[in-house]
């Protein structure tokens, strides 16, 4: 999905003034004897200002009219846009990189245009911007879609490519709802829930540093593959410190339909003469001369920032899903070179599984397979043939896990297993057609040698 046009929200998406319209409001509304002002400011934050301001008098603040509150309200804003806010972190940078780009932006804000003119221009950003259009008058506040389609009217450009970045969940929810592409940029401030802007954000991040250009391009919207379609094999080559054999990664490379390697994960692909198709990374530990080749190679690249709260490996899962969305087919994935050397990495890698237990994936490493069995992705594993005499473990990674096993030295039939058990530990196959299967929770299943 390309991103042709860019509508940015302001307070708390461009600058960080959401603590100054709390202060603000909450501070007008105690000087009047208001009760309960922080749930007055809550069930109140979507209206635009002149609306805040009648909601106000009709509600709490009888002895003043509507216009003298925003009078008061506008006053004390300004004031603080002026001089004591500033730019979100790695913004300015963010809005260059959309600009070299020939990507058009304006601002869709619930503050009254004046007051972001003024905001704009103390922080240095206004010319980025072709317009400004605000909540207000006949444009209803953000819980509804008026002001996104007068902005995309503004752009000229296509709703499934014109971005929405917001920070508030009522916004994100309402420009969803008619098609655009959002980015959350998380608050900082920890007066938002994940829960309440996850759902509604095609991007979710916690900062403009971990965002670009090349990112946004990359993503795909999540689509149902096409019934009957063979899935893409795809293979992330991790970094973690101790690398997979050449061996195998080069024999499952030559497996996959799309390779993509994560960091450092290209030295390991460079050491078995296979070109990524991808390239994706902080460039923090894959060194100068094999990142050139990475770089000159690879048929997509994205730069990532060392300081992110996502890992690399989270960002290549991304990117697979992305190209298999593109391509319409389901997604089969495999990662390797990803749990070898540092523990912390490993629980970390089938913690990752675990938020993507949609998809049939697996980690594949000299000494063991590891796939996650859930009802709500790969149901069973059948082992195969050549796994007899192995052995293998189940560990259950939910409360309420249910499991059954056939073909193992011990047999269990629809059997619970608690959260991170051992009763599951160091089974083994005796029969080709041994299978694990999970009826309800979430199971990892290791097959070692």
């Amino acid at each position: 999905m390309a991103i042709s046009g860019a509508i940015f929200d302001c307070d708390g998406t461009l600058i960080d003034s959401m603590p100054m319209w709390h202060d603000v409001t909450v501070g007008l509304l105690e000087r009047y004897g208001v009760p309960d002002p922080e749930g007055v400011f809550v069930e109140s934050e979507s209206l635009p200002l002149g609306e805040l301001c009648s909601y106000l008098h009709d509600r709490h603040i009888r002895e003043r009219s509507a216009s003298e509150l925003e009078g008061e309200f506008l006053a004390l804003v300004r004031e603080a846009y002026a001089h004591d806010v500033r730019l979100l972190c790695g913004c300015r940078e963010f809005l260059d990189d959309l600009r070299s780009h020939g990507v058009p932006m304006v601002v869709a804000s619930s503050t009254p245009v004046a007051e972001l003119e003024l905001a704009l221009e103390a922080q240095g950003i206004r010319d980025y911007f072709s317009e400004i259009v605000s909540t207000g008058g006949p444009v209803r506040s953000k819980d509804f879609p008026d002001i996104w389609h007068i902005a995309r009217a503004a752009l000229q450009t296509p709703v499934a490519e014109t971005w929405v970045f917001e920070d508030a969940p009522f916004s994100l929810r309402s420009a969803r709802s008619v098609g655009f592409p959002t980015v959350c940029l998380f608050s900082p401030h920890g007066d938002r829930e994940v829960g309440e802007c996850r759902p509604f954000s095609s991007v979710f991040v916690h900062g403009y540093p971990e965002l670009s250009y090349e990112l946004l391009q990359d993503y795909a919207e999540p689509s149902l593959a096409i019934p009957g379609t063979m899935p893409m094999a795809a293979l992330i080559v991790d970094g973690s410190p101790e690398p997979s054999g050449t061996e195998l990664v080069r024999r499952l490379a030559d497996g996959a339909d799309y390779v993509i390697a994560a960091d450092a994960g290209a030295r390991a692909l460079h050491a078995a003469g296979v070109a990524p198709d991808m390239f994706c990374g902080d460039g923090d530990s894959v060194g100068s001369d094999v990142g050139a080749w990475a770089h000159a190679v690879a048929g997509r690249e994205i730069s990532l920032p060392r300081e992110k709260y996502a890992t690399d490996l989270a960002y290549a899962i991304g990117c697979a899903r992305h190209e298999a969305a593109r391509r319409g087919v389901p997604l089969r994935l495999t990662i390797t070179c990803a749990t070898g050397g540092r523990p912390d990495h490993a629980l970390a890698v089938v913690g990752q599984l675990a938020n993507n237990v949609d998809l049939d994936i697996r980690v594949v490493e000299d000494a063991y397979e590891l796939r996650l069995l859930s009802p709500r992705g790969a149901r069973s594993w059948r082992f195969g043939a050549d796994a007899r005499g192995r052995t293998f473990s189940a560990i259950a990674l939910a409360p309420g896990t249910v499991v059954s096993e056939r073909g193992s030295k011990w047999e269990l039939d629809h059997a619970p297993l608690a959260l991170l058990d051992d009763a599951g530990v160091s089974n083994i196959v005796v029969s080709e057609d041994a299978c694990v299967t999970c009826h309800e929770g979430c199971v990892a299943v290791y097959l070692m040698g």
